[in-house]
């Protein structure tokens, strides 16, 4: 299975499309995160013949799972430019798109993780890449071997909230040059954790690194801000988290979207997946689904 989708049928409901008003099943959705393409089949059974889809994807592999339906726009780019899409593809309809519903499911996929050359990992033993966009120019291997030890140690501390980043960037900059791989980076981190604590420590190097590869706290940045002016009146925005930064960035967008008269939240707090989803997909058990309506 190329990715289970996390909080499907909370997620799909909290976009409200088959609401009060009838028009929603013909408006215009977006899959910020496309993936598997789970949450937007879930949309398209719900949509009228004159509904749509547009849904992004930086990963060429996530068009393999594109559904044959003809509602369905994709986009082989990063969901930042959301915003640009929408413009351009209102130009070149001839009309002034607004979108009904939004969702962004920002976990990294189980199929970029499940995929031992992608080098998103600590359990394989592939080069050290983590790419979701594998166009994109910087991998981890390049940040390793070549970041200076403060940028190293930036990262660490603020995308991995790693209490002793400066001890591990300091051993990173010993070894710059030799870390081509997972297992490479692995052995040169391996005095700082015991193997009870490996998947702890090594996920909070890995994901640190992914984030700085991607890019993905700027993108997510991007992503927030434009979402507030594609979205039409009623519209709704529907976000799943998977680590306290990203989380944090939502609910404070959110928080100033009520304060400045953009949102009114839908759900005060963040709707969590239950025991039973957790335990057929361990991936979940840190998701957050945050909702908030245009006003």
């Amino acid at each position: 299975m190329y990715h289970k989708a996390v909080l499907l049928d909370e997620a799909v409901e909290a976009l409200n499309i088959c609401g009060q008003q009838k028009e929603r099943r013909n408006g215009i959705y977006i899959d910020a995160t496309f993936g598997g393409g789970g949450h937007s089949k879930k949309i398209l059974e719900q949509l009228g013949e004159n509904g749509r889809v547009i849904v992004f994807d930086k990963d060429e592999d996530a068009k393999e799972n594109l559904p044959d339906d003809e509602r369905v726009t994709f986009i082989r780019n990063n969901f930042r430019f959301v915003e640009n899409y929408i413009e351009l593809l209102s130009f070149l309809s001839d009309k002034n798109l607004k979108i009904d519903g939004l969702i962004a499911d920002l976990g990294v996929s189980s199929h970029q993780f499940d995929t031992a050359e992608r080098g998103f990992s600590y359990r394989y033993d592939t080069p050290l890449d983590m790419r979701m966009n594998r166009r994109g120019k910087i991998t981890a291997a390049d940040i390793v071997n070549g970041y200076s030890k403060p940028e190293i140690e930036r990262i660490l501390k603020e995308y991995g909230e790693l209490g002793n980043a400066r001890g591990v960037a300091d051993e990173i900059i010993k070894n710059q040059g030799d870390i081509k791989s997972t297992k490479d980076l692995c052995n040169v981190l391996g005095k700082f954790y015991s193997p009870n604590q490996e998947r702890k420590f090594l996920g909070k190097v890995f994901q640190a690194l992914r984030i700085e590869v991607n890019k993905e706290m700027e993108a997510l940045e991007d992503l927030l801000e434009g979402c507030k002016r594609v979205l039409s009146k009623g519209g709704r925005a529907v976000f799943i988290t998977y680590h306290s930064l990203e989380d944090r960035l939502v609910k404070n967008s959110f928080r100033n979207g009520c304060k400045d008269g953009t949102y009114i939240l839908v759900n005060k707090k963040p709707i969590l997946p239950t025991q039973d989803e957790i335990t057929a997909n361990a991936r979940s058990r840190s998701a957050k689904l945050r909702v908030a309506e245009k006003i």
